[in-house]
C-alpha cells in the first residue's frame, strides 16, 4: 500500500515537474526578451504608478522607502493576478490532455500557480537588489516572510482550484473575475498608502476594514517585514482583538479549503464537459 502510494506521488510530481518546464518556455517562447519580461513587466507598471499616483496625485506616505514599497507590492499583486488567472483557464485549456491522459487533475492548476510562483521569486530578486542600493535595513522580521509567502501561495491556489472548477461549467467566470480583480486591486492599499484612506475619511475604521481583506493583509505584513516596519500598517499593529486579527487568515484557509472541496466535487467529470 505504501509503495503505491509513493510511486503515485512520486508520477504526479514528475508530470507537475514537467508541466510547469513546459508551460513556462511556452510563455515566453518566440520573445526577443524571454524570460527577461518577468522583470520588465512588473518594473514598467511601477515606473508608471510612481510618476502617475506618486509624482503627480502624491498618493505617498512621504516616506523615502515608499517607492520600493510600491514596487514589492506590484510584484506581489502580480503574482496573485497571475496565478488566479492562469489558474482559471488550466482545466479549460488543457481539455485535451485530459482526455488522453490519465493523471490527477489538480496538478494542472497548481502547474499554473507554480509557474506564477517562480515568477514572483524572479521579482523578489529585483526588489531585494533594490532594497539593498537603497540601503533598507533588514530587522529581524524577515524571519516571518517565509510564512507570509505560505498564506499568500495558499490564497492563491485554493483561488485557482476554485476558479478552474467553475469556469468549466461556466465560461463567464473568466470575465466576471477580471472584473473582480479591477476592483479588489483599487480595494487593496497597493498604489496607494493606508494612511491616505484614514486621511481623507477621517476615520480609521475603514483603513482597518481593508486590512481585514486576505490580500490586503499579507501584502501589508510582507511590506512590513521586509521593508519598512515602523511606517507600515499591518491588521497586528492596528487592531488589538485577537479573534477579529485572525479574520483574515481564517478567510485564507477557509478559501483553500473551499477550493480543494469544490475542485474535488467536480473535477470526476471535467473530461466529459470538455
Amino acid at each position: 500500500m505504501l509503495i503505491k502510494l509513493k510511486e503515485r506521488y512520486r508520477y504526479s510530481f514528475i508530470v507537475l515537474k514537467e508541466m510547469v518546464r513546459t508551460d513556462f518556455k511556452l510563455r515566453y517562447q518566440g520573445s526577443f526578451l524571454g524570460i527577461a519580461w518577468s522583470v520588465l513587466k512588473p518594473l514598467m507598471l511601477f515606473c508608471v504608478m510612481y510618476v502617475v499616483f506618486v509624482k503627480f496625485l502624491k498618493f505617498t506616505d512621504g516616506t523615502p522607502t515608499f517607492p520600493l514599497v510600491l514596487l514589492l507590492g506590484i510584484s506581489l499583486w502580480n503574482f496573485f493576478a497571475e496565478a488566479t488567472n492562469m489558474g482559471l483557464t488550466a482545466i479549460v485549456g488543457r481539455g485535451d490532455i485530459l482526455r488522453k491522459i490519465h493523471f490527477p487533475n489538480y496538478i494542472i492548476v497548481v502547474s499554473a500557480t507554480v509557474g506564477a510562483l517562480i515568477s514572483l521569486a524572479i521579482n523578489m530578486c529585483v526588489v531585494l537588489v533594490f532594497c539593498i542600493f537603497n540601503q533598507v535595513h533588514f530587522t529581524w522580521n524577515v524571519l516571518w516572510l517565509p510564512l507570509n509567502f505560505i498564506e499568500f501561495y495558499a490564497l492563491a491556489l485554493g483561488t485557482a482550484l476554485l476558479l478552474a472548477a467553475l469556469n468549466v461549467y461556466f465560461r463567464d467566470m473568466q470575465h466576471i473575475w477580471e472584473v473582480l480583480m479591477q476592483v479588489f486591486f483599487y480595494a487593496t492599499p497597493i498604489i496607494y498608502p493606508l494612511s491616505l484612506v484614514t486621511e481623507k475619511t477621517n476615520n480609521p475604521i475603514f483603513a482597518k476594514i481593508m486590512l481585514l481583506s486576505p490580500p490586503a493583509q499579507i501584502i501589508q505584513d510582507i511590506r512590513h517585514n521586509l521593508i519598512a516596519p515602523d511606517t507600515t500598517p499591518t491588521v497586528w499593529k492596528e487592531i488589538s482583538n485577537w479573534g477579529i486579527r485572525l479574520i483574515p487568515v481564517a478567510l485564507t484557509f477557509f478559501i483553500l479549503w473551499l477550493g480543494i472541496h469544490i475542485f474535488r466535487k467536480y473535477s470526476q467529470k471535467f473530461a466529459e464537459v470538455l
